[in-house]
């Protein structure tokens, strides 16, 4: 049966199944095509249980894992609320298009919420077409003040 939960990082069978998730993301051309590193999996559980504001979201199939959302909790100074900023998603390739996604969405919203949060936000690839119908299909939408100025880009600066 097709579930969500939100991720308790002290269970290891959950941190566990994160993992799982995040590596069949890096290994997805969406995600870079490689597994990740030696480096990310000895640490990484253990930097996201000791983080503030971090939100996991997990779609199972009875135990299975077949989704999952990474997010971060930011800030807004306009609305002065906090956000959750979207920051890995993936879907187990025999589970696309089977609602997974929107399941996700709406836990995680209803997390956002509870928390008090004015917003969610997050960076898609333009390539990824049919994830940005899924995600409008949901309500996002790109982000703009002024429509002369046009809608914001992501950048980034690796250091």
């Amino acid at each position: 049966m097709l579930h969500t939960i939100e991720v308790d990082y002290a269970i290891p069978e959950q941190g566990a199944a994160v993992m799982q998730m995040l590596n069949e993301y890096a290994m997805d051309p969406m995600g870079g095509g490689e597994p990740l590193s030696p480096f990310v999996r000895d640490n990484l559980l253990r930097e996201l249980a000791h983080r503030p504001g971090v939100v996991t979201v997990l779609a199972l199939d009875d135990d299975r894992p077949v989704g999952m959302i990474m997010s971060f909790e930011g800030f807004s100074t306009f609305a002065c609320k906090p956000l959750l900023n979207l920051h890995d998603v993936v879907v187990t390739q025999s589970y696309r298009g089977k609602g997974v996604l929107r399941l996700m969405l709406n836990e995680l919203e209803q997390i956002a919420r509870r928390i008090g949060c004015c917003k969610l936000t997050m960076e898609i690839l333009e390539g990824n077409r049919h994830a940005m119908a899924a995600y409008r299909a949901h309500g996002f939408a790109g982000f703009e003040l002024d429509p002369a100025m046009g809608q914001a880009v992501f950048w980034q600066k690796k250091l």
